[in-house]
């Protein structure tokens, strides 16, 4: 991956850009359960949309960049679509091959946003999520464009969780600030408007969807394991940042669930 000098800090070398790029998939290998069971999907809306955009089709090719365990592929199969699935991380393929195995318009292709594999001018339509925030933004343009039909569209598509709009949000927001790891780091709220400009060189546009997810206690612990940033079974903090879950669930649960809110975000364009 690039890494730009900025405040006197020395560029990644050969050898430590592969560790850092090891690293960024190893940081997911030991959640890929509840990534599976509780990281949220998307709404159909997404798929209505874009029908009646006109950007899908019946016969749409899609490349699904940082697939992961095949959230956003299944939106797109379930349609009847013809999904190529990249993804470097062994784990999260593997699960999605599993999770995906119904369906014989999935491809799992064993490769990154940087270097597909797919050949050139095969695609109509790239889907990446929150993926997106490891990617090399340079190198995995040029390779979307080399992979992209001519007019193909580019769609960066994620759930952004909300954080204030009610009491149990805010307290959830706050107990994420206090225990996660590297949480200011990669959130991927960090991916801004410059980010995304610069990616589709300022022709591009958005919607939003709201999106919700209900839990229990043991769901919510779910959810909360399945971020990266959040510390895992074993750490230190585990046990005191459970207690301290508990708390906050049994505060504001009714009926016996909380609801986590989020705005499903679409930003799409052609890249040139």
């Amino acid at each position: 991956m690039k890494c730009i000098k900025q405040n006197n800090i020395t560029p990644l070398t050969v050898k430590s850009e592969r560790s850092f790029f090891m690293d960024t998939l190893n940081r997911f290998s030991n959640r890929v359960h509840n990534d599976i069971k509780f990281r949220p999907d998307y709404p159909f809306d997404v798929i209505s949309f874009l029908k009646q955009k006109g950007f899908l089709k019946k016969d749409s090719l899609i490349a699904d960049i940082g697939s992961g365990t095949g959230i956003s592929s299944e939106l797109f199969l379930k349609e009847g679509n013809t999904v190529f699935g990249v993804e470097p991380s062994n784990e999260m393929r593997k699960a999605a091959e599993r999770v995906l195995s119904g369906y014989t318009n999935f491809k799992s292709v064993d490769a990154t946003a940087e270097n597909t594999s797919l050949e050139n001018n095969s695609v109509d339509l790239i889907v990446a999520g929150q993926a997106f925030h490891w990617f090399d933004k340079v190198k995995s343009k040029e390779e979307f464009k080399r992979i992209l039909k001519p007019g193909g569209l580019v769609i960066l598509m994620w759930n952004d969780r909300r954080t204030n709009t009610t009491q149990f949000l805010q307290s959830y927001e706050d107990f994420i600030k206090m225990f996660a790891t590297d949480y200011l780091q990669v959130n991927h709220k960090n991916i801004d408007e410059k980010i995304i400009n610069s990616f589709f060189t300022n022709d591009y546009q958005m919607e939003s969807f709201l999106n919700y997810q209900y839990f229990d206690l043991e769901g919510l612990k779910g959810r909360t394991l399945s971020s990266s940033y959040m510390p895992a079974e074993g750490h230190k903090d585990f046990d005191f940042m459970m207690s301290v879950l508990k708390k906050i669930f049994t505060r504001f649960a009714e009926e016996g669930k909380v609801t986590i809110e989020y705005d499903t975000k679409l930003y799409y364009g052609k890249l040139k």
